[in-house]
Parts: structure tokens; C-alpha cells; sequence
């Protein structure tokens, strides 16, 4: 029984001995001074349950005077209330649970991964699992949250991932690992009970808190993540400074290839042209990938597609003429001055972008609901004064990094609504804010989730790596699967599953070029792709499963 109900139970049961006291005294009293009929309290307190139980009031009955007719009444309509809550204390949730499916307790499944409690990062961690074929179990300690997940077809068992017991009924001993995404003290005490019951298995945590890292470790973790701490960094690479120049780092692909994305600036030669007219191929030798558009990712693009302002471009292609590229960007606008950046929430991530923004030219100014050493403004995040005080009218770029995708949402309406030129990146904590915030005016929204999920499929399974983690877009590699024997033109790749083969890894050589009528994958091959969550499993459910 839960603590509530327990306190339910107790509350109910006081309230009906107190009006059992209250209602024996004073019946007591109005027989003897109203009705001039003196008895015993034990005879009142006869009279008291027989009106509660309804079963009638034996010789007392009538009364002669209004006062005694007005308290019978009270003690009738108090017998009815206390009937109608005994059947929603007891009698409900009795059925409600006799009733309502039971989560299981038990798993018969082998190499699978263990997720202790689910979580949105959870959630995006199960799509990448089930996209490649992969089972799990989900251990989910709150029975109703557990019930919910078993009804929405996930494999879940409900009890306390902490127990050996539990791990053992969730099959840890045929597991390939244990991920453990509880509270930061928790997953220690997950890690501990993991390596009792099955020393071999990998473990893998997350902290909310860095701090704790090592006790996760001491308690003998393969692997801790941070991921507020990897994307902190990636937003603050999303912010123009004179160090990082319109193109951001780019993810290397073998020793021939880089994959980049370009941001379309007010003072770039590429803005308001079309990709007809600026002909990155023949120029640069670059191929466009794809673009970013409110937080959509076409591919492919039109070549009549206008090159807007605030619009990025993700691009492929050697890395010196990536490199040409970066020259033509920076050399058509003038020289960065010194950025300011604000920061609203210091918190893990909020901390991890204001140290790496600190390497740069960039002039950081914090905002946080709390008065802490960093912090230079201590305000609402969601009060136009708070931003005003912190210099919001002369700021290049505020980056949003919230505990809450509703304060983040709010916050942003605020800051594009004060300074509309002015780039917005925000962290989102469930996928789907995304969308929201991109039309409340963010910039560039990079999801908490999204990134975990990557993260542990990362560390998780070594033999698929995720070529790039705190991106909007997925860098995998993969089998070859069905497309072996056949030609690009002839898989129809791009077309099929909106994603795009970039390399194949033949023989640990990584092949770059690859001729799309000649070029022929081979059964032991391996395809580096780049595109969204949903275009990657696309592609492996055309081609692998």
C-alpha cells in the first residue's frame, strides 16, 4: 500500500471515530435533556452505528422535539458521507487494482539492455534500440507509470531496479548491459546491485551532476555519461565568435571527407542566393547535403532553394576544400568583434557553455534564478527585466540551458520579442518542445534526449558507432545489409530513405569516392550514413531488417 493511501486510510478512520465521540455525547444528551429519556452512552453509541449503518433505530424512534429531528438528520446525512468515502477509500482503488492490468515482474529475453527507470532520454535510447533490432527491458518502479509502458507494447517489468531480485527477474545474467537512468545516488546504489548479480555485464550510468562521477565509477560503472555537460558544449559552439568563424567544427569521416554545417550570416556572399547560383559543387567541389529550415531537415534540396538568413546548410567534402570554403565565408564579411553572450540557467550545461565560450573572444554575462558564484544577474528567466538588466539590446546571442521546456519556451518568446536580431540557442529537455520552441523564434534547438539517446547507443553497442552525438543529425555506421550487389542509383538510397551514404568502410579502408552508377557494395561492407533519427531507421528497415 502506498504511503498515501496508508495516510488516506488513517484519516478516514479518525474522522469516523471523532464523529462516532461527538455525535454518542450528544445524542446522549438530547434524550435526557430534550426527550426527558436519561440511558446509558452505550445504548447512544448503539443508536450512533445504527444510523451510520443504516440498520434501523429500535425503541428510541420517533422523537418528540424539532432538536432531536434536526440531529437525527445531521447524523443520517453524516452516515451517507462517511458510506460514499469508504467506497472511494477502499472499495476503488480495491477494484481499480482488481481490475486494471499488472504490470510483469519478470522478463524472458537474452542479450538485451537493462534500463533502469524510464526517462525521455530513456525513450530516445529505446528508438535507437528498436531501430536496430535490439531488446530491452525496462525495470520502471512506479506501478502505474509501469502499467501505462506495458499497455503501449514496452517491454517492462515493475519493481525496484535497485534489488538484485529485480535484476535477476529483468534477466541480467543472458544481458549484453545495464543502463542505469535513475537519481545520480541511485544509479550507484543500481551499479552495485548489477555487479552482485552479473559481474560480466557492462554498466553504464548517467549523471545529472558531474560531481559524482567518481563514486559511480568506485562503485564500479564501465562508463558515466554527462550529457547536460556534452551539450552545454554544443551549444555554445552553435555561437559565432572570431575563433569558431561562420562554419562550425566539422565531424571527419576517414582521412578524405568532412562533414560540416554552414550558417547562413547577414554579411555572407552565399545569403539570398540560390544553390543554383552558388554552385558549391563547381566551385568548392562540395556536395549539400541538406538544409535546416525552422527546424525541418530537407534533403534533398532544391537547387531554386533561397539561401535565407539564419538558415544552415550541412555539407560534405574534402577537408581542404572544407577549408577554401571556411576562407570564402570568413573573407566576405568583416572581422568579429567581441561577442556578448548571455547565459540564462547555470546549470550543468549553462556552466559547460560559459567555460567554453570563455575560451573565445566572447563576453558572457549569466542569468540565473540563483544567487551563485558565476552568476551575474539573479532574476526571472521569464521577466523582460531580468534580460533588460543583462544587456539583452547589445547581445549577439543568448543561450537558453532551463530545467524546464516551459520556462524555455516562455523565455524565449521573451528574449526574441525584445531583441529580434538577436540568435537564440536552447537546450530542450523532451523532443517534443522542439518544434515549439522554433516557433516561439529559437535559433537552435538542440534536444537533451536526443543526445543521451545517442550517447548510451554509443557507449552501449561499440560496434555501431555513432559517429556524432550532439548533433541535429545522425552520423552512423552501419552493415550494408540488402544494398549489397547493387550501385547507388540502382538502391535509390536518398530517395527511398531521405538519408545519404557518404562513405563506405571496406577491408578498415573508409572510401569516400564513390560513383553512384559504378561503385558496388559488397556483403562485408560498411555505410557511413548522415540523416535524421527518422531517415537512419528508415534505411535500416529497408535495407536490414
Amino acid at each position: 500500500m502506498s504511503l498515501w493511501r496508508s495516510r488516506r486510510t488513517g484519516y478516514y478512520l479518525g474522522l469516523v471515530a471523532v464523529t462516532t465521540v461527538f455525535f454518542t455525547f450528544v445524542y446522549n444528551y438530547g434524550m435526557t435533556t430534550w426527550e426527558a429519556r436519561p440511558q446509558p452512552l452505550f445504548r447512544s453509541l448503539e443508536v450512533v452505528f445504527q444510523t451510520y449503518t443504516t440498520t434501523g433505530y429500535g425503541e428510541d424512534a420517533p422523537w418528540q422535539t424539532p432538536q432531536m429531528n434536526l440531529l437525527m438528520i445531521g447524523m443520517q446525512l453524516t452516515g451517507i458521507g462517511l458510506i460514499l468515502t469508504a467506497a472511494d477509500v477502499f472499495a476503488v482503488p480495491w477494484l481499480r487494482e482488481t481490475l486494471s492490468p499488472s504490470p510483469p515482474t519478470t522478463a524472458d529475453v537474452t542479450d538485451h539492455v537493462i534500463i533502469c527507470e524510464y526517462t525521455p532520454r530513456g525513450e530516445s535510447f529505446i528508438a535507437e534500440l528498436e531501430s536496430r533490432g535490439r531488446e530491452y527491458v525496462v525495470i520502471e518502479s512506479d506501478r502505474e507509470t509501469a502499467i501505462d509502458l506495458h499497455e503501449n507494447d514496452y517491454r517492462v517489468i515493475h519493481g525496484d531496479p535497485e534489488s538484485m531480485t529485480v535484476l535477476e527477474n529483468a534477466g541480467i545474467e543472458a544481458a549484453t548491459a545495464v543502463v542505469a537512468d535513475a537519481a545520480d545516488d541511485s544509479n550507484a546504489s543500481i551499479v552495485l546491485s548489477a555487479r552482485e548479480a552479473n559481474p560480466e555485464t557492462k554498466v553504464v550510468t548517467l549523471v545529472e551532476d558531474e560531481r559524482f562521477e567518481k563514486y559511480h565509477r568506485i562503485a564500479g560503472a564501465d562508463d558515466v555519461l554527462s550529457p547536460r555537460q556534452l551539450l552545454g558544449e554544443s551549444l555554445a559552439h552553435r555561437v559565432p565568435t572570431a575563433v569558431t568563424t561562420v562554419v562550425d567544427d566539422g565531424i571527419e569521416i576517414g582521412t578524405d571527407l568532412e562533414l560540416v554545417e554552414l550558417s547562413i550570416d547577414e554579411g555572407s556572399e552565399l545569403r539570398g542566393r540560390s544553390l543554383t547560383d552558388v554552385a558549391l559543387r563547381d566551385r568548392f567541389g562540395i556536395d549539400v547535403i541538406g538544409i535546416w529550415i525552422d527546424g525541418e531537415f530537407e534533403t534533398p534540396v532544391s537547387p531554386d532553394r533561397k539561401l535565407q538568413e539564419g538558415r544552415r546548410l550541412l555539407v560534405a567534402g574534402e577537408p581542404d576544400r572544407i577549408d577554401a570554403l571556411r576562407s570564402a565565408a570568413t573573407s566576405t564579411v568583416e572581422p568579429f568583434s567581441t561577442q556578448h553572450v548571455l547565459i540564462a540557467g547555470y546549470g550543468e550545461a549553462g556552466t559547460t557553455a560559459a567555460d567554453a565560450l570563455a575560451e573565445t573572444n566572447s563576453r558572457t554575462t549569466v542569468v540565473d534564478h540563483e544567487d551563485k558564484p558565476g552568476v551575474d544577474v539573479v532574476g526571472d528567466a521569464r521577466e523582460p527585466a531580468t534580460f533588460r538588466e543583462a544587456g539583452v539590446d547589445d547581445a549577439t546571442a543568448v543561450v537558453v540551458t532551463l530545467d524546464d521546456d516551459t520556462t524555455a519556451i516562455f523565455t524565449t518568446l521573451v528574449v526574441h520579442d525584445l531583441n529580434p536580431d538577436v540568435d537564440v540557442i536552447v537546450r530542450a529537455n523532451d523532443p517534443e518542445s522542439v518544434p515549439k520552441l522554433y516557433r516561439a523564434g529559437a535559433d537552435y534547438v538542440q534536444s537533451l534526449a536526443a543526445v543521451s539517446g545517442r550517447m548510451m547507443a554509443s557507449t552501449v553497442f561499440e560496434d555501431e558507432t555513432v559517429l556524432a552525438v550532439d548533433r541535429r543529425i545522425d552520423v552512423v555506421r552501419l552493415p550494408v545489409g540488402r544494398l549489397a550487389g547493387r550501385t547507388l542509383v540502382e538502391a535509390d538510397v536518398r530517395e527511398r530513405t531521405q538519408c545519404t551514404v557518404l562513405a563506405v568502410v571496406r577491408d578498415d579502408e573508409t572510401i569516400t569516392e564513390l560513383d553512384p552508377t559504378t561503385f558496388t557494395f559488397e556483403a562485408d561492407d560498411e555505410v557511413i550514413l548522415v540523416g535524421t533519427d527518422e531517415s537512419v531507421r528508415a534505411f535500416e528497415t529497408a535495407y536490414l531488417k
